[in-house]
This record gives structure tokens, sequence and C-alpha cells, in this order.
């Protein structure tokens, strides 16, 4: 009983900064609410299937790398070449220092446009690609709040069944 309780204690810290980073590049958002899902299966009451801890898992693996590549891909769908793509991915991790936290938001916007100026882009190219970076950065938070706010009701539900069975 005590040791269930200490899981879900540190469960729900777990997604309260799952949620938030969702939002903040520098924590792995949904990986801590899958974190939060296999502690919970620990309690004496709680019993996920096997193929409900895959299928969240393959998730949350999916997630992780396409919320790096999702900047990079919106990037290069909207005519940015290299130098815009590697300016999306150094903004996301800039962001995280410069400003925060509005840097995390737009430093992809930014930096996407002057890698294309550094590439003698045409600053109506450049911008264009800026967007696709801000776009895919944005898509990327919407996901992974998605898949976050998913296991979030999992986790409580299993708790509230806990406390109330």
């Amino acid at each position: 009983m005590t040791l269930d309780i200490i899981l879900i204690v540190i469960g729900t810290i777990l997604i309260i900064a799952g949620i938030l980073g969702c939002i903040i590049p520098a924590l792995p958002g949904v990986p801590l609410n899958y974190l939060a899902i296999v502690l919970l299966q620990f309690t004496s009451k709680t019993d996920f299937s096997t193929q409900f801890l895959v299928v969240w898992g393959i998730v949350v693996i999916v997630v992780q790398i396409l919320d790096y590549y999702i900047p990079v891909w919106g990037t290069k769908k909207l005519g940015g070449g290299s130098y815009g793509a590697w300016g999306a991915g150094i903004g996301v991790i800039a962001g995280m220092f410069v400003f925060p936290p509005w840097g995390i938001i737009f430093m992809p916007l930014v930096c996407a446009i002057l890698g294309e100026l550094l590439d003698n882009k045409e600053f109506n190219v450049a911008l264009k690609a800026g967007f696709g970076a801000f776009v895919g950065f944005l898509t990327g938070i919407v996901m992974k709040l998605v898949v976050s706010i998913t296991l979030s009701f999992f986790f409580f539900r299993e708790v509230y069944r806990y406390i109330f069975s």
C-alpha cells in the first residue's frame, strides 16, 4: 500500500512534467508520461495489458522521432534547403536558452530564415522556409500534447479506480 502511494505520487509528478515537456523541449514530455504509466503498472491494483504497454511504447518512440523531424520537414516542404533545415534544428535547441519560453516557439523560424539567407536565398524564399519550420514546430507540440493528454487520461483513470475500488 505504501509503495503504491509512492508510485502514484511519482507518477503524478511525471505526468505534470510530461505535459510541460510537450512545450519545453528540454524535457522529454511524452516519455515521462509513458514512464508514469509504467510506474502505475507496478501498483497492486493496476493491470495494463501487455498489448497496451507495447502499443503506447511504440507510439512514444514514433512521436519522439517525429518531434525532431517535423520542423525540418516543414522547412524543406516549403522550399527550404539543407541550410534552412539545419537552422530549424539549431533553432529548436537554441530556443530553450534564448528568451524562454518565446524563444522555443520563434527560434526555429528565425534560425531557418537565417540558414536560408546564409545559403544566398532570397528573403521571400527564406521567410517561407522559416514559416515551414514554425508550422512544423507547432505541429510537433500539438502531436505531443495529444499523446501526453491521452496517456494522462489513462493514468488518472487508473488512479481513480485504484482509490475507489
